[in-house]
């Protein structure tokens, strides 16, 4: 049987090797093993049975993990609980929440014109976990340019999505950016005070803004127009070259997280996104 990882990008140490435990997000539930393989993305039920059925799952039920072959067996889950398929280590979640390390030469589409898709750096599980309307697997909270690199959320949590990326909730993205021209005060001032876009004539304001060395600054964003950032820029008169985004709401992106490699959100940095600014 063909790897059902093989299909996508190799999963990276740091999703894998170090399980996250949600303790308290849900409370533990009985599915049978190809109910719970269907739920995390591994294929239909009739692919999953079979993958049980080979002895190519490894579940802990309580005594480490162990090879199942039983599919009509039920298995207590709840938000981290560890599994094996084919020799690769993963964990079950309800509700995917992840955070992955936009590369430059990317786009964020299933679609993409001229540039690679975010979604091929992820694992096959994550793109075909199902879903009761609308594209299956997880979705990106919002889109990065192309050439913007940093932060990007993706989930299959739609209420997640809403409150991430609605401007109503006014969930600051702060980014890091680099322009052609040397910027001077007078830009942070015009930024802080309100720049007009072509497409709208209400002024559109930074939340915060600094210098922070002659042709770089860190701008502060609580709503997501399109090409905003580069546009406030251009609005100024300095052309953006390099964009990146290091930090949402009260997280930011960890040193340790290379552009390309994704991870499990934990319970605390959920709770402090989703937390009322």
């Amino acid at each position: 049987m063909t790897s059902i990882f093989s299909m996508g990008h190799t999963l990276t140490l740091t999703a894998l090797t170090q399980p996250t435990r949600f303790h308290s997000v849900d409370m533990a539930q009985k599915l049978i093993l190809p109910d719970l393989l269907f739920s995390q993305g591994f294929g239909t039920r009739r692919i999953c049975a079979g993958l049980v059925q080979q002895g190519l799952v490894k579940i802990d039920t309580g005594l480490g993990l162990e090879t199942q072959t039983q599919t009509d067996l039920l298995i207590e889950v709840a938000n981290g609980t560890p599994f094996m398929v084919q020799g690769v280590l993963w964990q079950y979640h309800e509700k995917a929440y992840v955070l992955l390390h936009k590369p430059a030469g990317t786009e964020c589409s299933h679609k993409p014109s001229a540039w690679p898709s975010v979604y091929s750096l992820l694992p096959t599980p994550l793109r075909q976990r199902p879903a009761k309307t609308g594209l299956q697997g997880v979705q990106a909270v919002g889109r990065l340019d192309q050439d913007t690199t940093g932060m990007l959320l993706l989930s299959d949590d739609g209420q997640f999505i809403h409150r991430m990326s609605s401007p109503k909730h006014h969930v600051p993205k702060v980014y890091e950016l680099t322009t052609e021209d040397a910027l001077e005060e007078k830009v942070v001032v015009k930024l802080l005070q309100g720049v007009v876009l072509n497409d709208d004539p209400a002024p559109v304001k930074a939340a915060a803004c600094s210098l922070t060395g002659s042709h770089t600054m860190q701008l502060t964003l609580t709503e997501g127009k399109y090409h905003q950032v580069k546009r406030m820029l251009a609005a100024t008169g300095h052309k953006v070259v390099q964009l990146h985004r290091s930090r949402i709401g009260e997280m930011s992106l960890a040193a340790d997280l290379e552009p390309g490699q994704w991870r499990w959100l934990s319970e605390d940095e959920l709770q402090a996104l989703t937390r009322k600014q």
